[in-house]
């Protein structure tokens, strides 16, 4: 499948009817009747050192959302600008972390405000190291509210794959996958160069207090046996030892470097939007019977909604 990289623009602020916010009720509802799917990029906002924004992992969902929603007519929710951080990003100057309880509840609050309009399949995008919070999230609304929906959390390196590797493991990079380093300056290259600074960009050398091997560093895409976020400890904290927020060789990245990386996640997000379709076409869901045991005709209202003479979603309960 081909596709055009760098994109020619972004969409958030167009009137191109990929982002719910610049839609109307008519456009809205017009899209709900072809395609009720929406990708939710969750991002973060942190420091990247001197070549890429502070808001690098949020660009990069959003873009790779947009290519998706232009290929296929789905729709793109307004990123999360703000994620939750693991312990040694904590005190990084630029870096804003959300508690974790605070964004999981935000989360929430979000499938339930689409849910409830009408977009029940829902698939959350995420670059940024926060793998342990948004499922968790998916799982909490699905357990508070049991209702028929869909709800995927997709973890951008791990499909990826490869290709988001070190030549040492069979991709293309000179350096392993850490943090605004060699690897993820390409991908900011190649989906937003217009932001991109390579001039200016810092090396730093990695490290750890354990031998290589045991705490995989970057994007659990080694498979080593702890992934980043499993522990507290095994290194020191960034703003003390990677004041750049840099953490590899940010100066060799070339976005070419990283296409087929960025070309395996587009791929694989339009294979499951297209195979959640053909399974549950618009408005379609699993059956009642098989995904709650709460009483059919109360869920049958809420699934009709209140401008079609049944109840909304929160009748059930507020996201706390």
């Amino acid at each position: 499948m081909e596709w055009q990289l760098p994109p020619k623009r972004g969409h958030m602020e167009l009137p191109t009817k990929i982002y719910f916010q610049t839609m109307t009720k008519h456009d809205a509802e017009e899209r709900l009747a072809k395609n009720d799917i929406i990708l939710i990029p969750v991002g973060s906002t942190e420091n990247h050192g001197k070549a890429g924004p502070y808001g690098e992992d949020t660009f990069i969902v959003s873009r790779i959302a947009e290519l998706v929603a232009e290929r296929t007519g789905c729709t793109v929710a307004e990123p999360i600008w703000y994620g939750s951080h693991p312990f040694h990003h904590i005190g990084q100057p630029g870096t804003v972390p959300i508690p974790d309880d605070v964004l999981s509840a935000y989360i929430r609050a979000i499938i339930s405000g689409f849910w409830n309009t009408g977009f029940r399949k829902q698939i959350f995008l995420s670059m940024h190291g926060q793998e342990y919070i948004v499922p968790s999230a998916l799982q909490e609304w699905g357990k508070r509210y049991q209702v028929p929906a869909m709800l995927f959390f997709v973890d951008l390196p791990k499909i990826m794959g490869v290709d988001l590797m070190d030549k040492a493991h069979g991709g293309p990079f000179e350096t392993p996958f850490r943090h605004g380093d060699e690897a993820e300056t390409s991908i900011s290259m190649a989906l937003f160069p217009e932001l991109c600074q390579l001039e200016h960009a810092e090396d730093t050398e990695t490290w750890g207090f354990l031998p290589e091997g045991h705490v995989d560093k970057g994007g659990d895409i080694y498979g080593y046996p702890i992934p980043g976020h499993c522990q507290v400890g095994a290194s020191g904290i960034e703003c003390v030892v990677y004041p750049e927020g840099v953490l590899g060789k940010a100066s060799l990245a070339d976005p070419k470097k990283a296409y087929k990386a960025i070309e395996n996640v587009l791929n694989y997000l339009v294979k499951l939007h297209d195979d959640i379709l053909a399974k549950f076409p618009a408005g379609k869901l699993p059956d009642i019977e098989l995904m709650t045991q709460r009483d059919k005709a109360k869920i049958e209202a809420i699934l009709k909604g209140p401008e079609k003479g049944g109840k909304h979603l929160y009748i059930l309960g507020w996201p706390s």
